[in-house]
């Protein structure tokens, strides 16, 4: 719009307007009163502090907690320490029981097998005894064979059997047949009496087989609860300066709640 002055006014679809004087002076006139609009850096100043209180009083906090955090750390890791003693003593306490265990079968299975040598023995004894004592019996039925042999002929020639040269040859064959007769029945009891010494030997050298077996699994299984007993002892020590490296450094870094400021 053009005024008699020589002035213009212009106005815009948002309600606002531009005025050109005759002096070549331009005005604008909004018509949105922005004096009650948002203070948008304020806003932003006053957000700034709130998050830098926020955050302060956080860090504020986790300092203040980090001391107590760090001792339930080490009470938590001194427990660990203790328990794991505690599992690797059990460990060694298991060993030491299946090491008496299998010593114990062993012997038992050792000791069963030498009664069953021992009874072989005794039974290989017995029978070479009898052999002697059979060979003993044909000596004393060959004698009794040559002597009627004997009286058979002294008869045969009328000659008396009993006395003279028949009763001689008789006595020389009965003679050296009890001198065989003894000697085998020396023998029988001579076996008899070696497998018995053969038997009594086995199960004496499996019994003290034995003891020498289970002496030995009684010192592993000792030296295996010694090492448990150790590892507990070590591992008390351990947790306990774990506990006294967290305690010091708890004396160190906490706070007094109490104290202001």
């Amino acid at each position: 719009m053009i005024f008699d002055d020589g002035s213009s006014l212009m106005m815009f679809d948002d309600g606002s307007t531009l005025a050109i004087g005759t002096d070549s002076s331009v005005t604008s006139t909004n018509a949105i009163d922005t004096s009650s609009g948002f203070d948008w850096a304020s806003i932003i100043n006053a957000g700034s502090k709130v998050a830098s209180t926020a955050f302060t009083g956080l860090q504020t906090g986790l300092n203040a907690a980090a001391p107590y955090l760090q001792l339930a750390t080490a009470i938590t890791a001194a427990g660990a320490q203790k328990t794991a003693a505690i599992y690797q003593q059990g460990l060694y306490e298991v060993q030491a029981i299946d090491t008496l265990r299998l010593a114990q079968i062993r012997t038992d299975q050792d000791q069963k097998y030498a009664a069953i040598q021992a009874g072989r023995k005794l039974l290989s004894a017995e029978r070479q005894a009898l052999n002697y004592t059979i060979q003993g019996n044909t000596l004393l039925r060959g004698m009794e064979r040559s002597n009627a042999a004997v009286r058979a002929r002294a008869a045969a020639n009328g000659i008396v059997y009993n006395e003279g040269s028949a009763a001689s040859i008789q006595a020389a064959n009965v003679g050296a047949t009890y001198r065989d007769v003894g000697m085998s029945d020396l023998n029988a009891l001579t076996a008899r009496i070696l497998g018995f010494e053969d038997a009594g030997a086995m199960i004496l050298a499996s019994k003290e087989q034995a003891e020498l077996t289970m002496s030995a699994a009684e010192a592993q299984a000792s030296q295996l609860r010694m090492a448990g007993q150790f590892a507990v002892d070590s591992g008390g020590l351990l947790s306990g300066a774990t506990l006294l490296q967290g305690g010091l450094n708890f004396a160190q870094t906490v706070r007094n709640p109490f104290t202001p400021g």
